[in-house]
Order: structure tokens, then C-alpha cells, then sequence
């Protein structure tokens, strides 16, 4: 059997970062990526310029160099490639960690992991690591509405670029970052209509600074519609129904994005016998380790603020890999030192 010291779940910025640290450390890391390469950045829009600054986005201690203020996602993708690159990372791709058990007997006499895999082509095998972190982020599963029509083949809970959306008539759900940087993007990119609809009433605080009065100014001029204090009621094939105190509107649609927010994939942590903090409906795990209730199991990454995701971005998760080895070298240290005394 090949007992990894480290086997690593997500191979995001969070994770790359763990990775790296445990190579640092002298630890053999093996990491396991059920898509591409920071593939939650796959999902941002092609154009999108992050609200953070490139010093903010390194991992590994190597230099993150743009021109521009704020990194674009092309840059982000490059950068994170070149990361790997030249720390050699060991990552395997398109393949999903199905579950992770706890398995006590193995050669050394020390208790382990299996981590059962299966790849995009349904190729079973197995993994065993010494310790295992799940960096799996908090972008793979879209919060659902459950109004009728949300999986009719025109709605999405992405938004990734505008061409395709030349000339037709487009509604978004969602007052925040990503909706109203959608709506401003298929706007001038030649939609037909776009119509903004928001429960709230008014735009989201959180919107980055710049794009606030763009998309307030637009809504003002009439080139974007906006329905504030607004519910989706029903999609249907060419439009939707919304309620505002009571009464109904139903408005044209040949697209729809439901753009209402993310959250992490919590049934990898539940089979593997993670507790679930009951407020944040994320992992329970010590701060400053970030050690599960599981021994030997650890999160890291936007994946341990569960429903409150929005707290962790690439800026601090990036520092939670390094925590997490730091413990693993000081428990294994810790055995050493006790061993000698025995």
C-alpha cells in the first residue's frame, strides 16, 4: 500500500497553499481535483476583475505580478498554473473523492485514511494518507430558490460571459457582487432587456466600490430594470412571474440567472463523521488547527465558514494550509519525542 502523509481535497487556492506547505515541511502531499486546476475560478465571468489586490491572492511566498490594480480572473488562472508549476505539486485531476474513512491498521502501526475516488471516466480506486484536509471551497453547490422552473434548460446559477446573450431578453435574481456585475456586462455587451430582481429594497452594500454607481446609474437611466422588494414567483419558457405586495407581473425572458449565492458541499464531511456547527452549517474544527472532530482530519479554505462563506475569501483562507501542517508537524514531532522516551 502507498500511505501519503498528507492527501489534500480541492485543488483551489486553499488547497495549492496546504500542498505547498507540506512539501515545505518534507511531507509527501498528494492532491485530488474533481475538475481543473482552480476550478471554482472556471464559473467567475471570463472578465471578471477581483476586488482584492495581486499581494493579497499569493500563496507559497511567490510573487503575484499584474499591471493593473486588481488582478483579472485570465491573470488569476495564470498565476495559480505558474504556482504549481514550480513547486512540482503532485495533483490529480477529474477525479471526486466519493468518501474518506478512518482506517487504524496499517504498516507503521499508526492510523490513517482511505479516501475512495472515482474519476469523470467512472474509474474506482483508493487513497491512503496519514492525515487528510478537505479544501473543497464553498462554490459547488448554488443556493436554490424551489420555484417552479428552476431547472428549465434556459436558467442558470452561473454567469460566465455575455455573447451568448446578444439581442435576447435576460433576467437576473440577485442584488449583490455577482448580479450586478452581470446585468452591467450583458448590458453593453448588446442584450436585448435586462431586468434586475431583488427580494431586498435596495442593492447589496457589499457591491465593490466601483461598480456601485455604475449599476445605480444604469438602473436610474432606464438601461437596466430593476424590481426591488421583488420575488420570483414562478419560470416558465419565455417568462417569469414576480411578486411585489401582492401583486403578480409577468415579464419576457429567453435567459434567466439566478444568482443568489453558493455554499460548500457538505456530504463528503458528513460521511466522513464531521460535526456540523449548528449556527454556521459548517464543519466544527478547533481555530487553531483547524482539526475536525475526526483526528487526523482537517478543512481548510472557504469551506469551514459553511452558510457564511462570504467571510472567507482567497485573501485569509489562503493561510489555513499552512496552520494545518504547522499542527501536523508539531503532532508528529510530539510522537517522536514520546516514542524516544518509551
Amino acid at each position: 500500500m502507498n500511505l501519503r502523509d498528507v492527501v489534500v481535497v480541492g485543488a483551489g487556492p486553499a488547497g495549492l497553499a496546504t500542498a505547498i506547505a507540506a512539501g515545505k515541511a518534507g511531507l509527501d502531499c498528494l492532491l485530488i481535483e474533481k475538475g481543473a486546476l482552480v476550478n471554482s475560478l472556471l464559473h467567475y465571468p471570463t472578465e471578471m476583475v477581483f476586488f482584492t489586490t495581486p499581494e493579497l491572492m499569493e500563496i507559497g511566498g511567490m510573487p503575484f505580478v499584474s499591471p493593473y490594480d486588481k488582478p483579472t480572473r485570465l491573470e488569476a488562472l495564470r498565476y495559480y498554473r505558474r504556482v504549481t508549476d514550480a513547486y512540482k505539486l503532485d495533483i490529480s485531476f477529474d477525479e471526486s473523492v466519493i468518501a474518506i474513512a478512518r482506517e487504524e491498521q496499517v504498516p507503521d502501526g499508526r492510523g490513517s485514511f482511505v479516501i475512495d475516488i472515482q474519476s469523470a471516466r467512472a474509474v474506482r480506486r483508493a487513497v491512503h494518507g496519514r492525515f487528510a484536509v478537505i479544501a473543497t471551497g464553498a462554490y459547488d453547490v448554488p443556493n436554490r430558490i424551489g420555484v417552479p422552473g428552476e431547472d428549465l434548460p434556459h436558467v442558470s446559477h452561473y454567469y460566465t460571459q455575455p455573447h451568448p446573450f446578444f439581442r435576447k431578453r435576460v433576467v437576473i435574481i440577485g442584488g449583490k457582487n455577482s448580479a450586478a456585475e452581470a446585468a452591467l456586462d450583458l448590458f453593453r455587451a448588446g442584450a436585448a432587456a435586462v431586468t434586475l430582481v431583488h427580494r431586498r429594497p435596495a442593492l447589496g452594500d457589499s457591491i465593490k466600490y466601483w461598480v456601485k454607481p455604475d449599476i445605480e446609474n444604469r438602473i436610474r437611466e432606464g438601461s437596466i430594470r430593476a424590481r426591488f422588494d421583488t420575488r420570483l414567483v414562478e419560470i416558465r419558457p419565455t417568462t417569469v412571474v414576480l411578486e411585489r405586495d401582492g401583486d403578480l407581473e409577468e415579464i419576457e425572458a429567453d435567459a434567466v440567472f439566478l444568482l443568489t449565492g453558493y455554499g460548500a458541499d457538505r456530504g463528503l464531511l458528513d460521511h466522513a463523521g464531521v460535526e456540523v456547527n449548528p449556527e454556521t452549517l459548517g464543519p466544527v474544527f478547533d481555530p487553531a488547527t483547524y482539526e475536525t472532530n475526526v483526528p487526523g482530519l482537517y478543512v481548510a479554505g472557504a469551506l469551514v465558514a459553511g452558510v457564511q462563506s462570504g467571510k472567507i475569501f482567497i485573501e485569509n483562507g489562503r493561510f489555513h494550509g499552512e496552520q494545518v501542517i504547522r499542527a501536523i508537524v508539531e503532532m508528529e514531532q510530539g510522537k517522536g519525542t514520546r516514542d524516544k522516551a518509551c
